[in-house]
């Protein structure tokens, strides 16, 4: 039964229903093949967001709408320009690290795209890049913002783990988005190598150096503040989120002026369209939960890998196989809340620390978003760059491969992952 469910899913989802009604629809059809009664599933509904850590999401949602309201994003690109420009294939290099800066505020692939990457796309090509080619780094690049911290996903891990800190899933992803962020370079740097790419003709001097980081402080401080409070106990993960609303209005608002009652009510709008867009695959996910444990699926899970898998690494790269595949399917939110509490049970069996698996699931289904044939961030990035999507399907291969490099090195060296939250 489980396998004409999960078969039901994919067909309703492959004939363009959206994500969300896919797995309501598929719920609806569950709880009647079984016989369970239809009240249940607006309870589940309301239970599964009555969660006092769920009120992260809009405020970081809003703090990130507010920052990038006027004139942010373009410092940030300066400012790169300064440290990285020089380098052989230097713009290249600059949208990397611009994505890297823009995911302490974001937190968000797609925020990303929408923020950074038509500034980013016309300043590549008008500098003698191909056009495919631009588009192609910024898709990948934009994966950085769910991991370096802030980042939604996270966030819902935490909540579906149960007693994982959102905090600590902020500070694991530090070293990987780092380590990510310079697999792309190494890219970059070889594909200009090899395409002689263009770069600035000097390095930039202290002092433009030093200009540059001054107008673009105020954004770099927002991430600093938010991790800052959290390792020192200042505030918790969910008040970080509301200091990160405050701080940024204040900037927005008394430094750079770009935020006006209009503004603001757009950014606001905004917000509310990307929660309600979040909280009701959420929603749909826990009713959706009910099925997936009534038909003992995490039972069966966990009963196949312990009789057949008997070995921590062989798990792990059955974890690594299964997630890259459902995420070049499936957006993240609903591949999370599926995939988590099925797979979640069997890796605490084989010793895996919840934290670590976190980032192995989080990280794995970042790479989904850039990784034919669905890849969201993909669409989001062919429809921003005026790209195809046949042309950037290829264009993206190698930070796709770079990308599961990195993943392999995260996976099996759990320290790049709990270092810095066992440090602090």
């Amino acid at each position: 039964m489980a396998l004409i469910l999960l078969l039901l899913f994919l067909t309703i989802m492959f004939i363009g229903v959206p994500i969300g009604f896919a797995m309501g629809f598929t719920t609806i059809i569950s709880f009647l093949m079984l016989g369970g009664n239809m009240a249940v599933i607006p309870q589940k509904l309301f239970s599964s967001l009555d969660n006092f850590t769920y009120l992260c999401i809009p405020l970081f949602i809003l703090a990130s709408e507010m920052m990038s309201s006027g004139g942010i994003t373009e410092n940030i690109v300066r400012f790169c320009d300064t440290l990285v420009g020089h380098i052989r294939g230097g713009l290249a290099h600059v949208n990397v690290l611009g994505s890297m800066f823009f995911a302490g505020i974001s937190g968000s692939a797609t925020a990303d795209v929408a923020g950074l990457g038509a500034l980013e796309v016309d300043m590549m090509t008008r500098a003698g890049y191909s056009r495919d080619y631009s588009a192609a780094v910024t898709a990948a690049s934009a994966i950085i913002g769910p991991i370096i911290p802030p980042s939604g996903i996270m966030i819902i891990y935490a909540v579906v783990a149960g007693n994982i800190s959102v905090g600590k899933m902020f500070l694991g992803g530090i070293i990987p988005g780092i380590l990510l962020g310079l697999g792309y370079m190494f890219v970059c740097y070889i594909k200009a190598v090899k395409n002689n790419h263009p770069r600035r003709e000097r390095m930039s001097s202290f002092a433009e150096i030093g200009r540059a980081a001054i107008n673009t402080l105020p954004s770099l401080m927002l991430p600093v503040i938010i991790i800052g409070g959290i390792s020192s106990g200042v505030f918790t993960a969910t008040e970080s989120a509301a200091i990160a609303v405050l701080y940024a209005f204040i900037i927005s608002k008394f430094v750079t002026k770009s935020l006006d009652m209009k503004t603001f009510f757009k950014c606001c709008i905004s917000t509310a369209k990307t929660t309600a867009n979040v909280m009701f695959i959420i929603a749909i996910a826990s009713a959706m939960g009910w099925v997936i444990t009534a038909l003992q699926i995490p039972q069966q899970v966990t009963s196949f890998f312990i009789n057949y898998v008997n070995s921590r690494t062989v798990f792990l790269i059955f974890t690594n196989l299964i997630l890259l595949l459902i995420g070049a399917i499936l957006d993240q939110s609903p591949a999370l809340l599926i995939m988590a509490p099925i797979l979640l049970p069997v890796a605490k069996q084989f010793g895996v620390d919840p934290l670590h698996y976190g980032l192995i699931m989080v990280f794995n289904l970042c790479i989904g978003l850039i990784t034919p044939p669905v890849g969201m961030t993909l669409f989001v990035t062919s429809n921003v760059a005026k790209v195809k999507l046949d042309v950037l399907y290829r264009e993206i291969l190698p930070f796709v491969a770079i990308a599961i490099v990195v993943l392999l090195l995260i996976t099996f060296v759990p320290q790049t992952v709990l270092f810095i939250p066992n440090l602090l």
